[in-house]
């Protein structure tokens, strides 16, 4: 990103712009517009594009493009992962796996490694790295609000072996420590509960809009219809309600870590 950013402030430089300018023009603010500059923010194609035209930069940032985290992305999650790296808060339900952004780099490649066809070693290890350098919306400034409400079963199954799992449950209960994380489990006994329907991850953004995230079998949608996110908000309110406690879900998972 800091490669980009230093693309795209020399050329606005170069002509005479202004960061409001740019940012009026490409319809950002003045503070997002020095953020994609400075590196801490990552550009939209839609940006991108609008900035090529004002600054008649002659394809100069679609060259510097590629170095943007979001390119190296399936097309189907770079959405939401320009969304994600921008978001205030982020809510999400996993009924399968961890979440990427708290995998740890054992686990991440034990998940990916699973996938079908193959991927080549090449290609896995890139996808490993492109999953943990998401991770910094965990330690960034400001940090991003961060709920998770993981399923019991997820973390009970021993994901790249009993060592890697049991890496990635201390890596939970380190994160649980952190002020701007909360770690909730639906325990398995439970009979029924509201997310029975499957994962999801509501997001929101500098502007303070929500929006809904589901991924499913290589395809994802972001969705930003307000009823149908009110409706995903209504259900995890309801998922939170029922789920452990925070300190109780610490507690749990501290028992599976004695037990692994």
């Amino acid at each position: 990103m800091k490669v980009f950013g230093a693309v795209l402030g020399a050329l606005r430089e170069a002509h005479g712009t202004t960061q409001e300018e740019l940012g009026r023009y490409a319809g950002y603010s003045k503070s997002m517009v020095a953020k994609i500059e400075y590196g801490e923010r990552l550009a939209s194609p839609d940006f991108i594009a609008r900035a090529e035209e004002l600054l008649e930069a002659r394809g100069a940032l679609l060259a510097a493009a590629p170095h943007l985290r979001w390119t190296r992305l399936p097309a189907w999650f770079g959405e939401y992962a320009r969304l994600e790296q921008e978001a205030v808060s982020l809510w999400t339900f996993n009924t399968h796996v961890v979440h990427g952004l708290v995998q740890t780099e054992d686990y991440a490649r034990a998940v990916l490694g699973a996938y079908v066809p193959v991927l080549e070693e090449d290609e896995l290890e890139r996808q490993v790295r492109t999953r943990l350098d998401r991770q910094v919306l965990l330690t960034r400034r400001p940090a991003v609000s961060l709920s998770l409400v993981v399923e019991e079963w997820v973390l009970r199954r021993p994901v790249g072996g009993k060592a890697v799992s049991r890496a990635q449950l201390e890596r939970l209960l380190e994160l649980a420590g952190m002020r701007n994380v909360s770690i909730q489990l639906m325990p398995t006994h439970y009979e029924t509960h509201a997310g029975f329907d499957g994962p999801f991850t509501l997001l929101e953004t500098p502007e303070r809009q929500w929006v809904a995230y589901v991924e499913g079998q290589a395809t994802g949608s972001v969705i930003d219809d307000q009823k149908k996110v009110s409706e995903f908000q209504t259900r995890y309110g309801m998922i939170r309600t029922q789920a452990l406690a925070p300190k109780d879900s610490v507690r749990l998972i501290e028992e599976l870590i004695r037990a692994s």
